[in-house]
This record gives structure tokens, C-alpha cells and sequence, in this order.
């Protein structure tokens, strides 16, 4: 790239009165992190994606086998906010105005009236998203992007902070709706859910038979927190070096040849779209917030690589039949993309 097309991002950051800030404001997150650890063991990488998408405004798919906490990890959030928390069980039958609200016929006032659904919450689970039909799925899906719903002739605007996690189980196909390329995109970030260790399996068994019952979760953050810090995350401060690390990284996934990675062309159907780059942006100034730092550093970016990329990556049949994986092909990616 010519450099003197470069605009530095800033020469005047104060980085040390930045970092300062950042670490005396992002302390609620160690509060927030002890409150969901009380219901949630041995799932911390789930719990940091879940304040990414808290601090981005970005939605999280998660895919993981039943019974690994992905419900109770959002309803504990909620708790841990004071957010109003819904859940959708999706399933072939449901409707577009079962997600989104309709219009209802009062015989008393003789007027039509809007009743909200439950789209209308903080916190939505969207409980195994690849179970409804496409045009339930668009209607989730539109609200995330637009942040609002229209009912009638009227457009309702979505309460603030707006998060959705979807779900969907990796290990049953029949009578499911695989979410298409373009609107699986729109998720910030997509996380794999795997088994917790043995010990940690016994403390969830000692849990869940405690007879005393399972651990209250106390709201220790406000909404107004919430979105303050949002502010914050995008004043955390990302180095021209840092930002053309992003842009080999997504390139790469599109012109492998050009980091000499010509193997693996004939894998990739296609690579990340801008979109990539600019959620891989936000979720590594996310993480470093969470890090309690005002700067990010190459780390932060290849600790989140893998969630922003791995959906965003299309594989070719070969890749299919050889049974190649878009984690595979990101470890390649990371291995061969020089680090600032």
C-alpha cells in the first residue's frame, strides 16, 4: 500500500491518560464476570464473547450440543444487568408476527392495537434460530440490523442494549433451515461451544444438587453502564499497524496466493467481506477494554480471529471432501500473516 496514501488514526492520543481511564471505568467488568461465574463454570471463553457483544452491539450465534448452559449464560446476563430477558423457542411453524408483534382487533374501542413480541427485550435467546422457516429467520434477523420493528404503518424503535443469542444444535439436521451465508454475516461473532473439564463437570453436579438451590444472580450493572462503555470501547486506541494486520488477515482469506498460501485457493469458496474487518475491529477493542487496556495489541486480534472468521469463510467442495475446516484454514492464515 502507499504509504502516503496512509491517514495516520491519531497523532494526538494520549495513550498513557487513555489506558488510565479505561482501567478505572471498565472496572464493573470483574464485577460482572464474578456475578455470571456464580451460575456458569468452566465456560469463560463464552462468557468474554458474551461481553463482546455487549460492548459492540454485536449479536452472538453460539453453536454448541444441548445442555452446555448457552440459556442459562444469557438469563444470567440479564439478571446481571437489570435487562428484561426473552426467550423464542423457534420451530417450523412459527410466524414472523410471533417474533416481531401484530396487530390486534379491540371489539370494545373498535380499533385495531399493536401488541409488541417478544422481540422487545434487552436480552433475546433465539433458542435453535435453524428451526424456523426463512421468513421467521429475516424478521429476527432485520431487527438485529435495524435496531426496529414495524407493526402496521408504525416503526418501533428497539430499546437499548439490544443483544441476540442464537443458537443452534451442530448435531441435528432434520427439519431444520440452515441460515444462509449473507444473514449468518450479520452476527458478530460465532462461538463453538465445547464440553466443560472433569472438574469442572463435579462442581456443576455439587451445583445443581445443592439443596439449598442454585445461586441468585443481583444486578451489579445498569443499562446506563452498558452504554457508556460502548462510548469507551470505541475510543480504545488501534495502531495503523494493528489495522493493516487486520486487513492481511482478511485479505488473506480472500487472496491466499498473495501470502503465500496458494494451497490454499482451492479451498476457499470465498473470504471475509469488509464486514469482517470492521467487526474484527470492533470485537479486538472490545476485548481489550474487557482486558482493561486502552490500546490493542496483535493478541487481542488473534484471540477474537477465530469467532469473527469462522462463519465468514465459504469452503469449497474439496475443502468439504477432505474434510478441511474454516478453523483449519484460520490457524493457516494466522501462522503465515506476519504479526506487527
Amino acid at each position: 500500500m502507499n504509504q502516503n496514501l496512509e491517514q495516520p488514526l491519531s497523532s494526538s492520543v494520549d495513550i498513557r491518560e487513555l489506558n488510565d481511564r479505561i482501567h478505572q471505568q471498565s472496572a464493573f467488568i470483574d464485577l460482572l464476570t464474578m456475578e455470571l461465574n456464580k451460575t456458569l463454570v468452566g465456560q469463560k471463553h463464552m462468557v468474554e464473547r458474551l461481553l463482546i457483544g455487549l460492548l459492540t452491539q454485536g449479536h452472538i450465534l453460539l453453536e454448541g450440543v444441548p445442555g452446555l448452559a448457552k440459556t442459562l449464560a444469557i438469563k444470567s446476563l440479564s439478571s446481571a444487568i437489570s435487562g428484561k430477558f426473552s426467550r423464542i423457542q423457534f420451530t417450523p411453524d412459527l410466524l414472523p408476527a410471533d417474533v416481531v408483534g401484530t396487530m390486534i382487533y379491540n371489539p370494545q374501542e373498535h380499533k385495531f392495537e399493536v401488541r409488541r413480541g417478544p422481540i422487545f427485550a434487552n436480552f433475546i435467546l433465539a433458542d435453535e434460530i435453524n428451526r424456523a422457516p426463512a421468513k421467521v429467520q429475516s424478521a429476527l434477523l432485520e431487527a438485529m440490523q435495524e435496531k426496529q420493528v414495524t407493526i402496521g404503518d408504525s416503526t418501533y424503535k428497539l430499546e437499548e442494549p439490544f443483544l441476540v443469542l442464537a443458537t443452534q444444535n451442530p448435531i441435528e439436521q432434520e427439519g431444520t433451515y440452515a441460515l444462509p451465508e449473507a444473514q449468518v454475516d450479520r452476527f458478530l461473532l460465532k462461538v463453538v461451544i465445547s464440553y466443560p473439564k472433569k472438574e469442572e463437570e463435579k462442581f456443576i453436579i455439587r451445583q445443581n444438587l445443592n439443596p439449598n438451590g442454585a445461586a441468585k444472580i443481583n444486578p451489579v450493572v445498569s443499562s446506563q453502564d452498558i452504554l457508556n462503555a460502548r462510548h469507551l470501547v470505541r475510543e480504545v486506541y488501534m495502531d495503523e499497524k494493528i489495522e493493516q494486520y487486520i486487513l492481511d488477515i482478511v485479505f488473506a482469506t480472500r487472496f491466499p496466493e498473495e501470502y503465500k498460501l496458494g494451497k490454499l485457493k482451492p479451498l476457499i469458496a470465498y473470504g471475509g467481506s469488509p464486514r469482517a474487518s470492521i467487526s474484527l475491529a470492533h470485537a479486538a477493542k472490545a476485548y481489550a477494554f474487557i482486558k482493561r487496556r486502552g490500546y490493542v495489541i496483535p493478541e487481542d486480534i488473534r484471540a477474537v480471529c477465530h469467532d469473527v472468521l469462522r462463519h465468514r469463510i465459504g469452503l469449497t467442495y474439496e475443502a468439504e471432501a477432505e474434510n478441511i475446516t474454516s478453523e483449519q484454514i484460520i490457524n493457516e492464515i494466522l501462522n503465515a500473516v506476519e504479526v506487527p
